[in-house]
């Protein structure tokens, strides 16, 4: 899995967590936005956008669990694309989303870490995971880099901006406003590269005041 872009005029965020297989799907096929547009990539706390939205995770629903596990692994499997579950899930990704900030936010470090995680299957959360994933990057002095507080203060940053562009999910790229979120919606904000005005139509208008009939009570 590479992720190669380009610098043209048209600029959006990517918002992920290595947490997420989705997002390591996706991120394995960015290069296909390479003359399209700029892309920023931000790591984020996925779980700390479930708290702000009071959702649950994918992992956290027993049956949802096990047809996602299996979905990525097909997913996977079906594109080509090398995978191998870690032996836990979910994991805690902090280390590894502060080593990408780190390491500048660059393509070539959000390759090295998603590939060494999804790829080969470590785990960031423990020490033989993490040394794999220190050598996947060519570094041995990661737990410095990562206790920098600087690095820590943009995790944290990240975060705020993800919620304040209205991100609940990763992957997720955000552009003039819009969010468009999960591994299947390539074509569809490749489209909106393509034309802006693509929710301008009638139909698509009409969407942004759709009321409620019904409300469901918790």
């Amino acid at each position: 899995c590479s992720v190669n872009l380009q610098e043209i005029d048209m600029h959006a965020t990517w918002y992920f967590d290595v947490i997420s297989p989705f997002a390591y799907l996706q991120a394995c096929r960015l290069s296909a936005l390479n003359d399209k547009v700029d892309l920023t990539l931000k790591p984020v706390l996925f779980a700390g956008l479930l708290n702000a939205h009071g959702q649950k995770g994918p992992a956290e629903i027993p049956s949802k669990k096990l047809f996602t596990y299996r979905y990525v692994t097909w997913a996977a499997a079906k594109r080509g694309v090398p995978f191998t579950f870690p032996d836990a899930h979910p994991f805690n990704p902090i280390r590894a989303l502060r080593l990408i900030i780190a390491l500048g936010n660059t393509p070539d470090a959000v390759a090295k870490v998603f590939h060494a995680i999804w790829g080969e299957g470590y785990l960031p959360d423990n020490n033989m995971g993490w040394q794999a994933i220190q050598a996947a990057c060519g570094i041995t002095d990661g737990d410095a880099l990562v206790s920098d507080p600087a690095v820590k203060a943009e995790l944290i940053q990240n975060g705020e901006d993800a919620l304040n562009a209205d991100v609940f999910g990763v992957p997720s790229f955000v552009i003039d406003g819009e969010v468009f979120w999960g591994d299947d919606v390539l074509d569809f904000f490749t489209d909106y590269l393509a034309d802006p005005t693509l929710f301008e139509g009638r139909e698509m208008a009409r969407l942004s005041d759709l009321p409620s009939s019904s409300v469901r009570k918790f």
